[in-house]
């Protein structure tokens, strides 16, 4: 279960982020989290791994209150929780498997892992977390040889090396064209409906959200505006997270 309980984020300019945001995420939801660029999304999700340190509030994931853990206790947790980067977030010079190797670093020996040296089960698991993705053939390619949709899906099996009962997919398909995007979003369905792992995920496309999520979450302003499932996102709940002058198209 991830409880957010008034979170708040404000920067050191003045701008409010999130403002007193409060929800709760019990286990093996997928909830899409929508709103216009600019209203607080990867913020939250940024806040609930520590990647931006809230200004006040609680985040809750099972027993931990990750908005105060430090040190040791907060790779604890961070070990079950998978981030999947609009950017992918890969180094781009080293091979494939390497990249996807990464997301045992919670788990090994710092020294052995800076030294690439890892456990021959941990390596079996990364050409598995590929081939379950459809690219264990490019395991031996240099990340930047591959393509946006493949970058991404060695993203999802570098998140699926910590074995995550949490994924954070922070707009992962917002640098992709429709066909790759749909793509990517049927292998972030099939890893929560398959392995019951709770995914949030930040989307701009209804569409995207209304096939594949089964809740969403709306922010404008850094305010929630909507929480529920998306066929209830009417045309004024629409234009209410979007805005007045938005249109709704399809």
């Amino acid at each position: 279960m991830l409880r957010i309980h008034n979170l708040t984020k404000r920067y050191d300019d003045g701008t409010v982020a999130l403002n007193d945001v409060s929800f709760e995420v019990p286990d093996g939801q997928f909830v899409a989290v929508i709103g216009l660029s600019g209203s607080g999304k990867s913020t939250l999700l940024r806040c609930i791994n520590r990647l931006i340190e809230p200004t006040s509030g609680e985040i809750w994931w099972n027993d931990a209150q990750l908005s105060h853990v430090t040190g040791e206790e907060l790779r604890r947790a961070r070990r079950k929780i998978g981030m999947i980067f609009q950017h992918f977030n890969l180094v781009d010079r080293s091979p494939v498997l390497t990249n996807v190797l990464s997301g045992r670093l919670g788990y090994v020996n710092p020294i052995a892992s800076v030294l690439g040296r890892f456990p021959d089960k941990d390596v079996q698991r990364a050409y598995a977390s590929l081939e379950r993705v459809g690219i264990r053939d490019k395991a031996s390619n240099r990340a930047d040889e591959l393509s946006g949709g493949q970058r991404q899906r060695v993203g999802i099996a570098r998140a699926l090396m910590q074995e995550p009962e949490l994924i954070l997919a922070d707009e992962p398909v917002a640098s992709l064209d429709p066909a790759l995007a749909h793509s990517i979003m049927r292998h972030l369905q099939q890893i929560n409906q398959e392995d019951r792992i709770t995914v949030l995920c930040s989307l701009h496309f209804l569409d995207l959200v209304q096939q594949y999520s089964t809740r969403a979450i709306a922010l404008n302003k850094g305010r929630l505006v909507f929480d529920g499932k998306p066929e209830e996102i009417d045309d004024q709940r629409f234009r209410d997270i979007y805005g007045q002058e938005a249109e709704r198209i399809g």
